[in-house]
């Protein structure tokens, strides 16, 4: 009793630590790996910088002033990102846009002296904002994103103008939709945490945005640099700064070892079969007693040296007279042994004869039992694999075919068999149709 008591706790607590071993070498994300993943879609942003009426697009006489002044302008957005590559943010500006010396003028102090300053009361504009160069191979958090942005706005602004009225100059209160283009950068300080530094020309549709009324509209830029923080849970990553390319190929990584892993252990168990396989094969197709009869098929095991046997390896009462003839080899005979070679088979790497084969084998057993024929039995292989390999697996299979036969009452001491592997091709190794001739067994009557 205390006996089976022990063996049950050693057979749990072997359970219980292969189970410990087994969740050690699984990784914890394998059933997380490629599921559904939170981001922080939603950011918001505060932006100062410098406004000023010249911009690229001016042309050489810089618009209704020719010399312009910059002025501090501040702004803020909100933003939902709604891929890795696009988002739709509103932005909000405030601050005053300055020029000087009116090209309407002719030079001299007068001109110098003329200038205009128009205040930005209020101004929203709703617009996309594309994020570039978003496609980072080893980095699943961008540090640099390039970006371009466009949309539509509507702004509320008042023009104090100091020219001559000749100019065709107002102080202009109004209210104008204005068109938004720009391109910057952000640089990732922190998770969730932007560095923003951009640059913005606002093409108002309207030309008195400074009070002097021209032939085209009048345009203006913002230069900024800001921040921007993002909006949800702390170990969410940011969308805007997501390569889905770099996480994916982490993520096929992680897999690719962990199937790396399993097929090795997967081998290793196999060749631990193989192993008892040849093992038990050597056990069963040997001959102990040395009687010409393999274990497997010997019913009569231990059999004292000497003895004459039958096929099944059980010693003969009266031993069998010995009468030499001379051996006539027919085409019919040799007819059965050929369609025997034809239709045998093994299982793919083994010495295992497949049951297709035992119609014909059957007939050679019986033209052996019938004519007393000698039979040699030589087993070939092609050069794939080890020289060792080679020969013992032609021995074996020649051998197998040899048990088989004297299982079927063929006498055993007229059946010899031998293997040589790869040393006696009729056929070349270099193609698959010369490997095939050479995995053979020959049968030679005599």
């Amino acid at each position: 009793m205390n006996s089976k008591i022990t063996k049950s706790a050693m057979i749990l607590s072997l359970v219980g630590l292969s189970t410990s071993l087994f969740a050690q070498e699984s990784p914890a994300d394998s059933t997380q790996r490629f599921a559904k993943k939170d981001f922080r879609t939603w950011s918001i942003g505060l932006n100062g910088g410098m406004l000023t009426h010249w911009t690229p697009f001016n042309n050489r006489s810089n618009g209704d002033f020719y010399t312009p002044q910059e002025s501090w302008g501040y702004g803020a957005y909100i933003k939902k990102q709604i891929t890795p590559g696009f988002g739709l943010q509103a932005d909000f500006l405030a601050g005053k846009v300055k020029g000087m010396r009116a090209n309407g003028i002719p030079a001299g102090p007068a001109r110098d002296a003329s200038n205009y300053e128009t205040t930005i009361n209020w101004s929203a504009a709703l617009s996309g904002n594309f994020t570039i160069a978003n496609m980072s191979l080893n980095r699943k958090r961008n540090v640099f994103s390039p970006y371009l942005t466009a949309g539509a706005g509507y702004m509320s602004s008042s023009a104090n103008t100091n020219v001559p009225a000749t100019v065709g100059a107002s102080t202009n209160t109004g209210e104008h939709w204005f068109i938004p283009v720009g391109a910057g950068f952000k640089l990732g300080v922190a998770r969730g945490v932007n560095i923003d530094l951009g640059y913005t020309v606002n093409f108002m549709k309207t030309n008195n945005f400074d009070g002097v009324p021209s032939a085209t509209n009048d345009k203006f830029s913002y230069a900024h640099a800001g921040i921007e923080i993002a909006l949800g849970k702390k170990k969410s990553p940011q969308l805007q700064n997501y390569s889905a390319v770099a996480a994916l190929r982490e993520a096929s990584a992680a897999e690719s070892a962990e199937l790396r892993r399993a097929l090795s252990t997967q081998e290793e168990n196999a060749r631990r079969d193989r192993e008892a396989l040849v093992a038990k094969y050597n056990q069963e197709m040997g001959d102990d007693d040395g009687d010409g009869v393999a274990n497997k098929f010997d019913k009569c095991p231990n059999t004292p040296a000497g003895t004459v046997v039958d096929g099944a390896g059980c010693p003969l009462k009266t031993p069998a007279q010995i009468i030499k003839e001379k051996v006539i080899v027919t085409e019919a005979d040799r007819k059965v042994v050929d369609e025997a070679i034809k239709n045998l088979e093994f299982d793919l790497g083994k010495s295992t004869i497949r049951a297709k084969s035992y119609p014909t084998l059957n007939r050679v057993a019986a033209l052996l039992v019938e004519k007393n024929f000698s039979l040699k039995l030589a087993g070939h292989t092609d050069n794939t694999g080890s020289m060792a390999l080679n020969l013992r697996l032609s021995k074996d299979r020649a051998e197998a075919i040899r048990s088989y036969l004297v299982a079927q009452g063929a006498n055993a001491s007229r059946i010899e068999a031998t293997g040589y592997g790869p040393n006696q091709p009729i056929a070349s190794n270099k193609t698959a149709a010369g490997r095939q001739k050479n995995r053979r067994v020959e049968f030679t009557l005599f």
